[in-house]
């Protein structure tokens, strides 16, 4: 009686001791057999195996008829790993293992085929970055795997050391890395092409795509109070198609929005790159946001889900996109809106922003105010400072009246210019104008701050998103 107590202590622990444990379970959808050394089998009921009652049906057909089921090319005996990571063999002839090895690299090609069409600039390979680990666990039943692989894939992506290739994923079994290689499966990690940094630590990685595209992204750190805090400035498009007239992202062109996976990857590549958690995140890198809904909402998810960032802690900033807050409410987020507004009126908007005619700014103001009844959020009012162009009293004046004229539960950020070179003709204002904006704002009960610019000496700022890497404009991809 002593004796089958330990037994099945240690087929419960999963352990090795002075007895190698014997169990009968599915790994990766093969079945491994062990003998302890009495040559008795555990009993332990994890360790069966739970099948279909179609597998079983095609199980005992090829228990029957053994050569009815073909052995999967290219697996080895002896390639599966035992759960306590020593290598194990199989039972010779056992026919489930045999069907189960030969169906998996099926069950992978199959989900991956899909319609055949893919859209233009999207990686061919099937990206497992940015997924939730419900839809990892539901990637890996039907890739053939067990379900629990799902949450060793979400750790090897999401964990302290995350993973570059399907290779890096060690908790798989050699044979099933493999079989995902060969479907076309990727992690989905850009190369980090350049790293440029500034002396108050702000960091900008140019990441190189997987079409030798550029797209950049940027970590600030702060240190505050006793605590430390790790900004990342994401892209979500590569380019910009909204051409404001300040900015030196918009002045490159625009090739194409961002997958989910790459995305994400600018948010794992700096906590990599900083050896620390990235505690906010803001949209603000380069492309319009709300032009890439889809995308930059699962990514959202994934950062908010699986990287750990507090859903409050994430910032999405846009010019202004018709009908895109409106989605965005929908979706209930609890993150901040960060309105590009930059003029007090629509028709100096329109020239700073030649996009906004298509969007009047009291429809703007008034999505905003929809935004914060189906969030609770107050809004961000984004204003870049031009000098000579909107940071008069007299603009400022007009800018308070047109936010509690509203009644809008928002703040203004005020963005002093950062001179670019390839729009000369704007200046940064004084101290004293910026002050003077400002205090003009908070005179009308509108709250207002003035953002401290970082990042100048990296070509980092906000505004200076532009690859110094790829001077020629881009072209937007064929739909």
């Amino acid at each position: 009686e002593h004796r089958r107590s330990a037994m099945a202590t240690s087929c419960a622990s999963w352990t090795g001791g002075a007895a190698v444990f014997a169990a009968s379970r599915v790994h990766d959808n093969a079945r491994v057999r062990t003998a302890s050394s009495s040559g008795r089998a555990c009993a332990h009921p994890s360790a069966r195996p739970r099948l279909t009652n179609a597998r079983r049906n095609v199980v005992r057909t090829a228990a029957a008829d053994p050569t009815a089921v073909p052995r999967a090319e290219g697996v080895q005996d002896g390639e599966w790993n035992a759960l306590d990571e020593r290598l194990v063999r199989e039972s010779q002839g056992d026919a489930e293992v045999t069907f189960e090895r030969s169906t998996s690299m099926k069950n992978i090609e199959r989900l991956l085929s899909g319609d055949g069409t893919r859209k233009p600039g999207v990686d061919p390979s099937y990206n497992l970055l940015g997924m939730t680990l419900p839809e990892l666990k539901t990637f890996a039943e039907e890739a053939g795997l067990p379900k629990f692989r799902g949450k060793q894939l979400r750790d090897h992506l999401y964990g302290v050391k995350p993973a570059r290739a399907i290779d890096d994923l060690t908790t798989l079994p050699k044979a099933a890395r493999r079989q995902l290689e060969a479907a076309g499966v990727s992690v989905g990690r850009s190369v980090v092409h350049h790293v440029a940094g500034s002396p108050d630590g702000t960091t900008k990685l140019l990441l190189r795509l997987h079409d030798d595209r550029v797209v950049e992204t940027v970590g600030i750190p702060a240190h505050e109070a006793g605590h430390s805090r790790l900004t990342a400035c994401v892209s979500s498009q590569v380019g910009c198609p909204m051409r404001c007239t300040f900015c030196a992202t918009g002045k490159g062109g625009f090739a194409r929005n961002l997958a989910t996976h790459e995305i994400v990857d600018q948010v794992v590549s700096l906590e990599e790159h900083f050896g620390e958690r990235v505690t906010h995140i803001v949209f603000m890198g380069m492309g319009e946001p709300l032009l890439n809904v889809p995308n930059v909402l699962r990514a959202h998810e994934a950062l908010n889900k699986e990287v750990g960032i507090g859903s409050r802690h994430i910032t999405i900033s846009t010019v202004g996109v018709r009908g895109a807050i409106e989605r965005l409410a929908r979706a209930k987020l609890q993150s901040t809106l960060a309105i590009s507004l930059h003029a007090p009126n629509q028709e100096l908007r329109e020239r700073l922003i030649p996009s906004a005619k298509a969007y009047p700014i009291q429809e703007l103001l008034d999505d905003a105010q929809q935004y914060f009844i189906a969030t609770g959020r107050r809004v961000t009012f984004e204003y870049t400072l031009l000098a000579g162009v909107n940071d008069s009293i007299q603009q400022a004046e007009e800018l308070g009246r047109l936010l509690y004229k509203n009644k809008l539960a928002s703040h203004v950020n005020i963005i002093p210019y950062n001179p670019v070179d390839d729009a000369p003709d704007f200046k940064r204002p004084g101290r004293a104008s910026i002050l003077n904006f400002k205090n003009t704002l908070e005179g009308m009960n509108v709250p207002a701050s003035i953002r401290q610019s970082r990042g100048l000496e990296a070509a980092a700022a906000c505004g200076q998103l532009r690859n110094a890497y790829q001077k020629n404009a881009l072209q937007a991809e064929e739909a």
